[in-house]
């Protein structure tokens, strides 16, 4: 397993951030708590050490785009110190933006540094007798966020994450994917999703809780019954808050020990209303996204070429697997398009539809990347049309599993470039080309390298045949970075199929997601004003995806956005109309600008320039990249270890290291600790009633001016607050006057949104961030909250 490196050190000694690797959009919050007081217990009421009294995620969801806040609150009640682990499974693309810890009511921030610099920092800060740490990432399958600390007897700590990203509509929807997995029963466990979009919702839904190794159908069982409150045409929020018994209730139907609280996925799903001038253009403050996703489109007629591994390790429970895919894709072809099956061992053998077998492709000169002449001699048999008789002998001949070999790659991808490129000179234009590739292995003859193979297919697939290369690992031994690489230069993307009961489902789910192509060869196109923009030309769109394109914008300049390319009754031009979106898109575009870089940097041989480009987008926007790291540095008062020894501390240090080759204190197994659930594998909708406001005033609260400790260190620090909508300022009193109606207060009343430091009278009720980001209002830059409504006081716009 790869890890990356988060070394984060704070207060005492060293605490670590791990990046491990997963395969899933969804994250994890584990802990090894116990408390002594309200503890959570088994059923032989050994206590949990320490407790994790309150989870909440917070995801705000605008734009499509998403910043997901995770709240951990940890108690130990004991009478000695004990270790608590805060663990995140982040999704595949996204990026860490903010974290931080509060301790004894201090709060420690992160920011992001650049990698060496970062390293530099962290040195110089363990040597000069201060606690720091450095996060970093240097694998691109890590993605596990993880820190132990140990907490002082009769002490909570608070951590918090950000992380964003940005939702890719599926098969006509979009999915958020959050992965609830606390490790304990939680008393106070909550998530909460709110949907704000520029376009009215077409539906909000959450079906059944996942375990997240698994494609699963829904299930009444685990039917999370969340609460989806309908704010207005544009906006949703869905509210999802298990009770104990229900926690244990679904931990049991998901397979685990109830115990050991929930450990399952909770999804929301939703769309939007299609815009079908020529999608969805939004600009604002000189930024603006392009979401483009036509939907009164005609599948174009395909040439889909199959190309798969028929090698001996494929045989048993994967060419079973495989088999039983195949028989379920290939009925989904249209009458229209056509096909060609591909099978490669030692050699390649192509599937003849008139005799209905394999014919072996001998190739003698093993000339590789030259062996076009040499294949128009071999009479390869002509690509099927997918009538309903020719799909049935398909599905006879795959269940064919005689002369299984070695793994010749190259030579299936050659051959199958070769027929797509026999296709287009006999029709041209007329068929959508698509290649698919599955391999559960090494390359082994023909070409062992997957760099050679690479450009070789890549020097093979270009021209005006261009095919798009959907590459497809299955199980552990296949190269991921090898397909990954192979498809981002040949205008696909790969996808990691598991080896597990459901891979014909996960086979099945892929193809549903490129089996209707409705344009090819598109561009974007825009004023010459129009700079930074992310990537205008795709080759091809799917139906039930979207095509995201971001830029910035002058001031006064008409972005005049249109879209060109190839549908089924031949060259169409979308004009686009813009509008104002709900909320700044400047984050958007950076984030899609630094994923962009970032995935061009791994195709060049000279990395420096877009290392560059990448590292600087990086730091101003605070995304911890690889390229950039996480740095967390505290003033220290005893002596700091380094990673090399910080495994051999006192159990007083508040926090520790584990080197990923060694196990954690955290993962002892003790009636006093639990171990945390191991990491499952992972691949990796609405009825609101608006409140009146109450103009009553509580004459029986009374106040203080006092400020709470971690407001008063924010203050002091002036720092700026977290929130599922993003950062903003503290602001002072009455810097504010607009004060709009909100629906709850402390008190549980109507309230108006007004900054903190104008509502005193619920100062000792704000015990904590937590508590007080239950009440948070934005009010434009500033740090709102519900406040009680004072007499004479009424709500302005």
């Amino acid at each position: 397993m790869k890890y990356r490196h988060l070394i984060i050190v704070l207060l005492i000694v060293l605490s670590e951030i791990v990046f491990s690797t997963v395969s899933d959009d969804s994250f994890l919050v584990t802990s090894t708590e116990s408390t002594k007081e309200e503890s959570s217990t088994d059923s032989n009421n050994i206590q949990v050490n320490p407790q994790i009294y309150s989870m909440q995620i917070n995801a705000n969801v605008t734009n499509r785009y998403v910043r997901t806040l995770i709240t951990s609150n940890v108690r130990n009640l004991m009478k000695k110190s004990e270790e608590a682990t805060f663990s995140v499974i982040l999704p595949e693309n996204a990026f860490v933006s903010e974290f931080e810890m509060e301790i004894k009511g201090k709060i420690y921030k992160a920011y992001v540094k650049e990698t060496e610099e970062a390293r530099k920092i962290y040195k110089e800060a363990v040597s000069s007798g201060q606690s720091a740490a450095h996060v970093e990432l240097s694998a691109r399958d890590s993605k596990t966020f993880t820190v132990s600390v140990n907490i002082e007897p009769e002490s909570k700590t608070i951590f918090r994450l950000v992380y964003e990203e940005l939702l890719q509509r599926r098969i006509g929807q979009y999915e958020l994917v959050i992965n609830v997995h606390p490790g304990q029963v939680v008393k106070d466990l909550g998530v909460q999703v709110y949907i704000n979009e520029s376009r009215p919702l077409t539906y909000v839904k959450t079906p059944s809780l996942r375990t997240g190794n698994e494609i699963s159908k829904n299930d009444e069982n685990l039917n999370p019954s969340a609460q989806i409150d309908v704010i207005n045409k544009n906006s949703a929020v869905v509210k999802f808050s298990p009770d104990i018994n229900q926690q244990k209730t679904f931990a049991e139907k998901l397979g685990g020990n109830k115990e050991n609280g929930l450990a399952g996925q909770f999804i929301v799903q939703y769309d939007v209303e299609r815009d079908p001038r020529g999608g969805e253009v939004l600009v604002r403050d000189g930024y603006f996204v392009h979401f483009f996703a036509p939907s009164e489109l005609e599948s174009l007629p395909k040439h889909v070429v199959f190309v798969l591994d028929h090698s001996g390790s494929m045989s048993g429970r994967k060419i079973d697997q495989l088999i039983e895919a195949m028989q379920n894709i290939l009925p989904q072809l249209k009458p229209e398009d056509l096909f060609n099956i591909i099978r490669f061992a030692d050699d390649a053998s192509v599937w003849n539809s008139v005799e209905n077998k394999f014919v072996p492709v001998n190739i003698i000169s093993r000339d590789y990347g030259s062996l076009e002449s040499h294949l128009k001699d071999a009479n390869l048999p002509q690509a099927a049309k997918a009538t309903n008789r020719n799909i049935k002998k398909a599905k006879n001949v795959m269940k064919n599993r005689s002369h299984m070999g070695l793994t010749n790659i190259i030579a299936g991808l050659e051959i199958g470039l070769f027929l797509i490129k026999r296709t287009q000179e006999y029709t041209p234009n007329k068929y959508q080309p698509i290649l698919i590739f599955l391999t559960d292995g090494l390359p082994n003859v023909g070409m062992n390298s997957g760099d050679e193979i690479t450009n070789t297919v890549t020097k093979l697939n270009s021209g005006t045949t261009r095919a798009p290369i959907f590459p497809l690992s299955f199980g552990s031994e296949a190269d991921k970075n090898f397909l990954q690489t192979l498809s981002s230069q040949n205008l696909g993307f790969s996808r990691h199929i598991y080896e597990a009961a459901d891979a014909s489902l996960q086979l099945q789910d892929f193809y549903s997601t490129i089996s209707s192509p409705l344009m090819s060869n598109i561009t974007f196109k825009y004023v010459h004003s129009a700079s930074d923009v992310t990537n205008v030309r795709y080759p091809i769109f799917f139906k039930g995806s979207e095509l995201v394109v971001a830029g910035k914008i002058g001031e006064n300049s008409d972005l005049l956005p249109q879209v060109y390319g190839t549908c089924t009754t031949g060259p169409v031009i979308f004009n686009s109309t813009l509008t104002e979106p709900v909320s700044p898109i400047e984050r958007l575009w950076a984030y899609l600008t630094v994923q962009q870089i970032l995935k061009e940097r791994e195709t060049v041989d000279n990395k420096t320039e877009l290392t560059k480009k990448a590292l600087d987008l990086a730091l101003k926007y605070s995304f911890v990249t690889s390229v950039s790291s996480l740095v967390v540095v505290k003033p220290n008062q005893t002596q700091a270890v380094d990673s090399e020894t910080a495994g051999a501390k006192s159990s007083s240090d508040p926090f520790t290291l584990s080197s990923p080759g060694r196990p954690s204190h955290s993962h002892h197994t003790a009636s006093r600790r639990r171990k945390p659930p191991s990491h499952p594998r992972r691949r990796s909708r609405i009825g609101h009633t608006r409140l009146s406001l109450s103009t009553t005033i509580d004459t029986s609260l009374t106040h203080s001016e006092t400020l709470p400790q971690w407001l008063e260190d924010l203050k002091k620090n002036n720092r700026s607050i977290i929130t599922p909508q993003g950062s903003f300022q503290l602001g002072q009193k009455s810097v504010v006057t607009t004060r709009p109606s909100c629906p709850s207060t402390p008190t549980n009343t109507t309230g108006i949104c007004t900054i903190i430091f104008d509502c005193p009278e619920v100062f000792t009720l704000l015990t904590d961030i937590s508590v007080y980001l239950k009440y948070f209002c934005p009010l434009t830059k500033y740090a709102g909250m519900c406040c009680p409504v004072k007499k004479g006081t009424t709500p302005s716009a």
